[in-house]
């Protein structure tokens, strides 16, 4: 360290320069002057695969935090050589190669990855030969200009059940308002119900501390187990209204306690039509379950989702009353 302090240099003292409280120079100053952005310019080595169009490149001594003070002047310098005409460093068709390459799976092509991020695929150019070496940022830019991001992707299920699109349809109109091309009532209401299992009640070994003047509160880290319990929810989503219970476990029995929690409160007690968007889970798939169903209460009408799980609108508000369950699954549990 003192023989890189050596290589600083001494720094011209002005009436602005800061001291310490022993009168010395404030090494900190020292530092960040000597590492401040500095330009220095040197001719490009001429390659085949990566020559750059600048008729000089610009860098930069790295500054404290490890960024560059010439990417600025380098853009500009690129722009300018590409507008009078230059010739791009890469020829097109490894341009076309690369985008092709990111666009491939990685485990088709026998790289042990689920999918490439930018250093991978950065790698992988040069090990194939499509270039002898090559910069993130110009990788970077050659997918950015066709939106390529294979380092992102999204979930989703391939449809399995045959009479997908006939069971999803009226599932979706009735999330727009809509049952057998006709709008839904004032007093028709949707709601969307499901089950979370294996849901983890755990105690605190000992209480919580409450803040205080100058003390922030104190939350036991340890705990105890206390099982395993399953939360059913039913989301109204007309209303945006979520009900919910915790059950030792899923069932026939757990899912009419659900239901009767929702259908003897106001308006559903009261209403013309109760739709309820229900999965093919055991408490409530088949004839017979609806059969049982509209039997404890007429106006309910079940409408069953395709085989496979299919998005219901609940599923966010289940996850925010997350904490909320466990608390209540905990209380019933002690």
């Amino acid at each position: 360290m003192p023989g890189h302090l050596n290589q600083i240099g001494p720094v011209p003292r002005d009436s602005n320069e800061r001291r310490s409280s022993n009168g010395r120079p404030n090494i900190r100053l020292r530092i960040e002057t000597s590492f401040a952005r500095k330009l220095s310019c040197w001719q490009p080595t001429v390659s085949a695969t990566t020559s750059s169009p600048l008729a000089s490149v610009c860098s930069a001594k790295s500054s404290v935090n490890g960024g560059s003070g010439s990417s600025t002047n380098a853009w500009r310098g690129w722009t300018k050589s590409r507008e009078a005409g230059a010739q791009p460093a890469f020829p097109p068709s490894v341009v076309v190669e690369v985008k092709r390459l990111a666009c491939e799976s990685p485990r088709t092509i026998g790289v042990p990855l689920a999918r490439w991020s930018l250093r991978e695929l950065q790698r992988e150019v040069v090990t194939r030969g499509v270039v002898a070496t090559i910069s993130g940022t110009t990788l970077w830019r050659w997918l950015d200009a066709d939106a390529i991001r294979p380092w992102r992707y999204r979930s989703w299920l391939f449809p399995r059940d045959p009479d997908f699109a006939m069971k999803a349809g009226p599932i979706l109109d009735l999330y727009a308002d809509v049952w057998q091309d006709a709008p839904l009532a004032a007093d028709d209401y949707v709601l969307s119900a499901d089950e979370k299992t294996s849901i983890q009640a755990r105690r605190h070994r000992h209480a919580p501390v409450p803040s205080g003047p100058d003390r922030v509160a104190k939350i036991e880290h340890e705990y105890e187990r206390m099982g395993a319990w399953a939360y059913l929810a039913a989301w109204d989503v007309r209303r945006a209204k979520l009900f919910g219970r915790c059950e030792p476990t899923t069932g026939i029995a757990p899912f009419d306690r659900l239901v009767a929690q929702v259908m003897a409160e106001e308006p559903y007690r009261s209403a013309r039509r109760v739709f309820w968007v229900l999965d093919n889970g055991s408490g409530h798939r088949g004839p017979k379950a609806v059969e049982r169903l509209q039997r404890q209460w007429p106006t309910l009408i079940p409408v069953f989702t395709p085989e496979q799980r299919f998005g219901r609108l609940h599923t966010a508000a289940i996850k925010r009353e997350g904490d909320k369950a466990n608390s209540s699954c905990l209380s019933k549990s002690s």
